[in-house]
């Protein structure tokens, strides 16, 4: 079965909806006055955390770090910082800066992650927006190979970014980590300090943090703890724990 998209306007992928972004367009949002949020998720290098089958696409944009008495991988992302309605969206649900967008907006509505498939149903756009357009994806197949360029760029910047977002977790003083599958850490730095670190981290990468982790409950703590990892012992400022897991 063939997949079409044609976008229709409606804003909601605009609305509520913090988008991945990379180093130097963290560093540009950040220069045009918008707020980054910084999400952090983890697992073991035992692979505690990760289904077996997303380890290598996770290992690859993720950063090797301590954690207690053994090693743990942490994946960064910045994201454009987005209550409500996007900064960039005029009354019109037009982008005033739809030349220069993130990669991630350009790819909408396909997934970054490639263990993640495409699912029209999961996304917030009219059924209009599936019933007309050029084809998408056909027979399991993007047809689109600027579309597949840009989610390949994306990638590579995951990967080519990860060390020094973490130098700037750092210098933040950022070192609080989910465990995968069960949340994220979210931090909402202030954007002097977090543009500072930013051309510091790049100039001058710094050691690793030791990292420590956040969970949502017992049972995941004494997984990790059994596995050599460090449990976080306070709560840092302008942070907040986002659970994945049912209560």
């Amino acid at each position: 079965m063939n997949t079409h998209f044609s976008c229709v306007g409606c804003g909601k992928c605009c609305t509520d909806h913090h988008v991945p972004l990379t180093l130097a367009e963290a560093r540009q949002w950040a220069a045009d006055g918008g707020s980054v949020i910084v999400l952090v998720e983890g697992f073991l290098g035992n692979g505690l955390g990760l289904p077996l089958q997303q380890r290598e696409h996770a290992e690859r944009r993720s950063a090797m770090v301590p954690s207690g008495t053994t090693q743990a991988f942490v994946a960064i992302t910045f994201a454009a910082y987005n209550p409500g309605r996007c900064r960039n969206l005029d009354e019109d649900n037009l982008c005033r800066i739809y030349e220069r967008r993130p990669l991630v907006c350009r790819i909408y509505p396909m997934e970054i992650n490639p263990h993640i498939p495409l699912n029209p149903a999961a996304k917030e756009c009219p059924p209009e927006s599936w019933e007309q357009g050029p084809v998408l994806i056909a027979g399991g197949e993007l047809m689109d190979a600027e579309l597949a360029e840009l989610i390949r760029r994306s990638r590579q910047a995951d990967r080519d970014d990860v060390q020094t977002k973490e130098a700037v977790c750092t210098l933040l003083g950022i070192r609080t980590t989910a465990l995968k599958g069960d949340g994220f850490t979210a931090y909402l730095p202030q954007m002097d300090a977090f543009t500072q670190a930013i051309e510091r981290a790049a100039s001058q990468p710094g050691v690793a943090n030791e990292w420590v982790f956040h969970v949502s409950a017992m049972d995941i703590a004494e997984q990790l703890l059994d596995a050599g990892a460090q449990l976080a012992t306070e709560v840092p400022a302008n942070y907040a724990f986002i659970p994945l897991r049912a209560a």
